[in-house]
């Protein structure tokens, strides 16, 4: 048989196959992916190295979305702010992915070079070097959440018609009068936290000075 017009493997095919699986299943592996493929185990390693080396790929993928630009231009606290937002929107077009990227050592270069940009912006305005990847965390558990937030139901609280929680009952009444259901909830909800967050960066920066 002659050989395909189309090559069957390649990192970008092992990728988005990985990213359907944990779109399915919240898991993958590296035989789930080749028989997804139709290949042979074996193939895959002509062009990874192992499972971490998928997950690396599916992480630039994913944070192939983020506009690092934003973190070079205007004042820092906007810079972070719109980092932020755009870092939001790109996990929750993945929110399947979170939970692995979260827990395994970031080590794509890409990605690595956002995290300088960060570094950089921070230490440029005044952060002290010893909190400034506290900051980038704990921004990061803010934009996680809230990207999860967004694949959550359009009803989170389901209360019956006899509540022994009235006063739960008027909260929701009142905050589907204002920010409404899904995700404009959650976007309230993230822009809060961010505005509380940024502000207190601002607050911590002028007290240092």
């Amino acid at each position: 048989m002659g050989r395909p017009r189309t090559a069957l493997l390649d990192p970008e095919r092992i990728t988005t196959t990985a990213l359907e699986l944990l779109r399915e299943q919240g898991e993958f592996s590296l035989p789930q992916v080749a028989a997804r493929l139709g290949v042979r185990t074996g193939s895959i390693y002509h062009h990874v190295d192992n499972r971490a080396a998928v997950v690396e790929l599916i992480r630039a993928r994913v944070c192939a979305a983020i506009d690092a630009d934003t973190l070079g231009s205007g004042p820092w606290d906007e810079a972070v702010t719109a980092w932020a937002r755009s870092y939001r929107a790109a996990f929750a077009a993945h929110p399947y992915a979170v939970a692995l990227l979260m827990t395994t050592p970031v080590r794509a270069p890409v990605v690595l070079e956002q995290y300088e940009r960060a570094v950089r912006l921070l230490l440029g305005v005044g952060f002290a070097k010893a909190e400034v990847m506290t900051v980038i965390t704990a921004l990061e558990n803010l934009v996680l959440g809230s990207a999860l937030d967004l694949a959550a139901p359009e009803t989170m609280w389901e209360l019956p018609d006899d509540t022994t929680t009235p006063l739960l009952a008027e909260a929701l009444a009142v905050a589907g009068e204002g920010a409404g259901p899904g995700a404009r909830r959650a976007d309230a909800a993230f822009d809060l936290a961010l505005e509380a967050f940024v502000r207190h960066c601002r607050d911590r920066l002028h007290t240092a000075e």
